[in-house]
This record gives structure tokens, C-alpha cells and sequence, in this order.
């Protein structure tokens, strides 16, 4: 009961969708283990009784016993209440950059820790524009279109996700990012207009960096290597590099030479076909143009 008398309302599992532990990922069932056990000691230690300590900090004891128990990823404020509540000098507060990194989808992870690395990065993209390109606002209109019913909590945190990748660009030293991008995926009016406008005003500004090459391949540029699907090629510092094709080798990322050439070829010929970064960037202002 709250001081002025109210019954307050605790926080339970239904509360708290889109929180679950991935089974697979065993990196990030590795990091909520591990918190999870941190608070508990941390609790005992100080004398709190779960329920006790979940009345604190707004949760049920149930949904407190599964947190403490790996089950279920805490909250940012979660972590905040808990340090609080448990006088833990900031040390449980801390947890909280690792735990959110759990919440990002494994693959997601993934892809950013290779982007990451990367000192030169290719990618054609003909259905949609690409993630390190995309708005906020383009994104989330991308996932609500998704048909998979995301709660409004997992739509801010794909959106999140993707991004979060974008520090690539802010890396020093800066890696070169060239970006093949099909004429109707900048057409295609997502999230409408006035979101449509801001994603071509946004692949203006991103064109100006010195280190990104934006191009547009014209719909009536013929038959090109790219319609069989994406193609993405990275290399790396260390001079390895790896690649994948929706449309070679089932898809899987690669780093055999042989089949690394194949990706580099067909990525090569692609940027060959389509309009140079100038009349590209004109063209995207001309699209601008016509709204």
C-alpha cells in the first residue's frame, strides 16, 4: 500500500510482454543469468524478501523470482529501482548497456558486431532501402507493415536495434560504405508522404559524407546480377572478408575466395549499370521535386 493510502499496482508477467530470454541465443541467456543471480545476492544480502522487494520497486513477486531466476530480461528502470532500493552504488544501474544489448534479436547483433568491424562495406538492395539508411520513422513503418503483430514496446525496440547500428558511420577511422539502392525502393511512399519525404531528404544528407557512395539503379536499366536478391560484401583490416547473396550459395554468408569472388563480380557489375553517385543524387532530388 502506497503512503497515501492507495493500494499500489505491481508490475506482472502480463505487464511485460516481449521481455522473454531467446532459448537459442546463448550469449544473452548467459548476460540475464547472470543479473538475474546479482540481484538475488544483492537482495538476500540487504534482508529482502522477494515480495518485499518487489513491492519497492513496483514489480510482483512471481515476475521478480523469474528475473532473479534468468527467465526474464529486467527493464532499464527495473535495474535503476533496484540499485536504488538495494543501495548498490550504481553497480546494478551498470548492467544495464549488457541487458540491452539482449534485448536486440541475436541476428540483429550479429550483423551490427560484422558491420562494426568492417573497413569497406558493399550491399545492393532492391526491395526495400537499406537498414543503415533508413529513418526512425521509416523503420517502424517497415516492421507495423510486417504482419507479425509487433506490441508497441518490441516496435521501439527493433526500431532501436536498427538504429543502433548506424554508429558505423560515426567510427574512426571511417570505413567506406557504398550503397546500390533500386529506383522504386526510393518510390515506394512508406509511412506516407511526409515520412517518404524525410527518408529522400535523410539519403541526401547521408550521400554528402565522404565516406559513402550512394547509387540508383533505374528501373529500366535491363537485367543486372542483383535480381536474384540482395548481395552484401565486407572486408575487413585484418584483409579477410566475407559476403552473402539471397540469390548464391542458399544465402549463407561466405568468406570461401572463390565464391567471394562471385559476390564482388556480381556487385561490381551492379555498380557498373547503375547511375553514377551525381546522377544519382540528382535523381533523388528530382523524386523530392515531384511531392
Amino acid at each position: 500500500m502506497s503512503v497515501d493510502g492507495e493500494v499500489r499496482q505491481l508490475r506482472t508477467e502480463a505487464d511485460e510482454p516481449g521481455w522473454e530470454v531467446d532459448p537459442d541465443d546463448e550469449w544473452g541467456v548467459a548476460v540475464v543469468a547472470t543479473v538475474g543471480r546479482q540481484l538475488k545476492l544483492r537482495r538476500e544480502a540487504v534482508g529482502m524478501r522477494a515480495g518485499e522487494f518487489g513491492k519497492a520497486v513496483g514489480y510482483g513477486e512471481d515476475l521478480v523470482y523469474k528475473i532473479e531466476g534468468g527467465k526474464r530480461i529486467p527493464r532499464p528502470e527495473y535495474l535503476d529501482m533496484a540499485d536504488e532500493v538495494l543501495d548498490a552504488g550504481g553497480l546494478i544501474a551498470a548492467m544495464k548497456e549488457d541487458v540491452a544489448k539482449v534485448r536486440y534479436p541475436k541476428k540483429v547483433r550479429a550483423l551490427a558486431e560484422m558491420e562494426a568491424k568492417a573497413a569497406e562495406m558493399g550491399v545492393y538492395v532492391g526491395l526495400s532501402i537499406h537498414g543503415l539508411l533508413q529513418t526512425p520513422e521509416h523503420a517502424r513503418a517497415l516492421f507495423e507493415v510486417s504482419q507479425s503483430a509487433y506490441t508497441e514496446e518490441e516496435l521501439d525496440r527493433l526500431v532501436a536495434a536498427r538504429m543502433g547500428r548506424k554508429s558505423i558511420f560515426d567510427r574512426s577511422p571511417r570505413p567506406a560504405l557504398n550503397f546500390v539502392q533500386e529506383e522504386v525502393t526510393l518510390r515506394r511512399r512508406v509511412g506516407g508522404t511526409m515520412v517518404w519525404r524525410q527518408q529522400l531528404e535523410h539519403l541526401l544528407e547521408v550521400a554528402q559524407l565522404r565516406n559513402v557512395t550512394l547509387q540508383v539503379m533505374p528501373t529500366d536499366s535491363g537485367a543486372h546480377p542483383g535480381l536474384s536478391g540482395k548481395i552484401e560484401v565486407l572486408k575487413f583490416e585484418d584483409g579477410t572478408a566475407t559476403g552473402r547473396s539471397d540469390g548464391a550459395f542458399n544465402g549463407r554468408p561466405t568468406s570461401e575466395p572463390r565464391q567471394l569472388r562471385i559476390l564482388e563480380l556480381r556487385y561490381s557489375t551492379i555498380r557498373a549499370q547503375a547511375l553514377t553517385p551525381r546522377e544519382s543524387l540528382a535523381f533523388i532530388e528530382q523524386l523530392l521535386g515531384e511531392t
